[in-house]
């Protein structure tokens, strides 16, 4: 007797279910997102299939090297290259590189002998080899399926055994068992499930593709985020050339790396000196700029932060902040204010430049130094870097990996930084550069009129 197939309504942001359409999802309050989707009661495995527990003193386990794609800064933001049998979900709006980044990738991994199925569920074969054709992409171990059944592509894989397997995208596949229609919530989370288990069992990593939605957020069901073992992003602005590469999940090595990219004819080609990279474009004796040193994963980056203060407002001010906190940097004109540079009827724009958001606390004192420049109408010393966390009270607080943010800014040329005094002792390996310790925001902003 066939299996019953049961209507429900499920919501395609979160994921969450219920019997009747609504028009407000109660889980994560987004209105008109319930579709109706189609699905067979699961059946319940065999008892003798199941897995038997073991005791984790006897688990086998064998070391297996990581395997390297070919481009130094993707394999930086996976932790060293891709895991066996790891998943990893590249998400970013549609034309910003993912396929490209995916196709390079392949690429690189066929150069070195190893096979590479390309199941493309978007775009034909003739499609995907005329954009390897642009990159200048043959190689002969680069296998593409144009697929989007997923048990089909999984079958070719078993069938082929390849080192990498791609899914260029994972909202385009379908589980064909299902009835609800290509890139539901229902279907996203079986053709993924299908997916990592064939990764897990098989000792092979699968990259999946994921599109994003119009607020940023990648598509589909958040449990496809916990399904895979990591999310990596690829953002920019589709008027420039600029890619960033970053990690927002790793299971296997460090988040919030980044690798920098530069859109060209023949593909994504890396900027090595990112500080350098981000900086190219600063004009140096303007009021209103400084140059922090920020954490960005494993290193430091040297990045431009920009300040403009307008006239006084009549009506409530606007405050401004693009790729900084906006929370924090609502702290910082209160205290600011409090050490007696009034600010509040004034209108405030504060911007990080060059795409890169700094978040981090230690870009408060930076922040400062550029509102306070552009509300004097002087600019800061030049070649100078500033980091350092504020607190509440208007101190200047230590801020972690000091000695990497002054190594960077010595690296760079700079010959001067404003720090915390907590860090001070750090410098001490830097003499080349001049360090001004900063215990409170009422002490800078009286160097600065001072003219030091």
């Amino acid at each position: 007797m066939p299996a019953r197939v049961v209507a429900v309504f499920a919501c395609q942001s979160c994921g969450s279910t219920s019997p009747k359409w609504l028009g407000r999802c109660p889980e994560c309050g987004e209105w008109n997102s319930f579709a109706e989707e189609r699905r067979a009661p699961a059946s319940r495995a065999a008892t003798a299939e199941a897995p038997q527990a073991v005791a984790i003193g006897d688990i086998e386990t064998a070391e297996r090297p990581r395997l390297t794609t070919g481009l130094p800064g993707f394999d930086r933001v996976l932790g060293g290259g891709l895991v066996p049998g790891s998943v990893v979900l590249l998400g970013g709006e549609p034309g910003i590189g993912k396929s490209t980044l995916l196709l390079q990738a392949g690429r690189g991994l066929a150069a070195r002998s190893r096979d590479v199925l390309y199941a493309s569920a978007e775009e034909s074969a003739p499609q995907v080899r005329l954009r390897g054709g642009r990159l200048g992409i043959r190689e002969e171990r680069l296998f593409v399926l144009a697929e989007t059944d997923v048990a089909r592509i999984v079958a070719e894989a078993e069938a082929r055994s390849p080192a990498v397997v791609v899914i260029d995208s994972v909202q385009a596949v379908r589980e064909p068992t299902l009835a609800s229609a290509t890139g539901t919530v229902s279907q996203v989370r079986a053709a993924a499930s299908e997916l990592t288990r064939y990764a897990k069992s098989r000792g092979v990593p699968v990259l999946l593709v994921g599109h994003v939605t119009k607020d940023g957020s990648l598509a589909g069901p958040k449990s496809l985020e916990h399904l895979v073992d990591a999310v990596v992003s690829i953002e920019g602005d589709r008027g420039s050339s600029r890619r960033l590469l970053r990690a927002t999940k790793n299971r296997f090595g460090p988040v919030d790396e980044i690798a920098l990219y530069d859109m060209t004819g023949d593909g994504l080609v890396e900027l090595p000196d990112a500080s350098a990279t981000l900086l190219a474009e600063r004009r140096p004796g303007l009021a209103g700029s400084a140059v922090t040193a920020a954490r960005e994963g494993t290193r430091s980056v040297l990045v431009e932060i920009q300040a403009l203060v307008g006239a006084a407002s009549a009506g409530s001010p606007r405050r401004v902040g693009i790729g900084v906190d906006a929370g924090r940097l609502a702290l910082l004109l209160a205290v600011l204010d409090g050490a007696g540079l009034a600010l509040s009827t004034r209108e405030v724009f504060v911007s990080c430049t060059g795409g890169i958001e700094v978040t981090e606390p230690a870009a408060d004192l930076a922040i400062v130094a550029a509102l306070v420049s552009s509300t004097r109408g002087r600019a800061l010393p030049d070649r100078a870097v500033f980091f350092g966390e504020i607190g509440l009270l208007g101190e200047v607080r230590r801020v972690p990996a000091a000695g990497s943010r002054l190594k960077e800014a010595s690296a760079l040329g700079f010959g001067s930084v404003w720090l915390p005094a907590g860090n001070v002792g750090e410098a001490a390996a830097f003499p080349d550069l001049r360090c001004q310790p900063v215990g409170r925001v009422a002490e800078f902003l009286e160097a600065f009129s001072r003219g030091k």
